[in-house]
């Protein structure tokens, strides 16, 4: 295995993108969904970073790129449509010991980024490690269709229901079994075809809780 699967936190962390394009708005699109902190380096900008700019996250700057722009950086993009500039950020990027992705040639870089699905707090990684970004879109369509929302649901409910179980000084080998019974029973089928009479009476029966999936809510809101 050539790369090393890792899920990074960049909340509040500063990255840079480099290009101001398509394909540097879908980076920026993806760092904020993450709640990086982004600087885009571009003498052009799209649309949708235009509309952005100002926000609390995103930062323009519409001129051409320059090495101090990766002071303090914690990754960097270079997506610029000019491959001179990328090469450029690239040679930067390694002397300053930042981790850079290249746009268009991400076998060049220091990482490439998955193909995901995304469910709420699930996420689904799949990479073919570059080889064929065809078979990752067409992996991620069929994920897309087993995985549906319903899994946003149920993840969101394990989390209120472990943190009510912390909470509560519930015994940690007794709510393990308690979740596992959750997954493996027919929960997820429940919340998918929206039976939540089902899911309110199994809350009260396992957890001793009137008011079922509301009231757990209630008690354990999201940070």
């Amino acid at each position: 295995m050539r790369y090393y699967p890792i899920n990074l936190d960049l909340e509040d962390r500063p990255c840079l993108v480099v290009g101001g394009g398509a394909v540097g708005t879908r980076k920026v699109k993806t760092l904020l969904d993450c709640a990086a902190r982004v600087t885009v380096v571009s003498p052009q900008c799209s649309a949708t970073l235009s509309a952005l700019a100002g926000t609390r996250r995103l930062t323009l700057q519409r001129r051409g790129y320059r090495r101090s722009d990766l002071d303090g950086v914690h990754l960097v993009f270079a997506a610029a449509s000019d491959p001179a500039v990328n090469r450029r950020v690239k040679s930067d990027a390694r002397e300053a010991g930042v981790l850079c992705n290249l746009a268009q040639r991400p076998q060049d870089g220091d990482f490439i980024l998955p193909s995901l699905v995304r469910q709420g707090d699930l996420v689904l990684s799949i990479s073919t490690s570059g080889a064929s970004p065809a078979l990752a879109k067409h992996l991620r369509q069929r994920l897309e269709t087993q995985f549906g929302p319903e899994y946003a649901m149920l993840l969101r409910l394990l989390k209120a229901v472990r943190r009510h179980l912390i909470d509560a000084g519930h015994d940690p080998d007794g709510h393990r079994r308690l979740l596992v019974r959750l997954v493996d029973g027919p929960l997820l089928e429940w919340l998918k075809s929206g039976d939540m009479t089902a899911v309110d009476e199994l809350l009260e029966r396992e957890l001793g809780l009137s008011g079922g999936l509301d009231r757990l809510m209630a008690l354990t809101p999201d940070d």
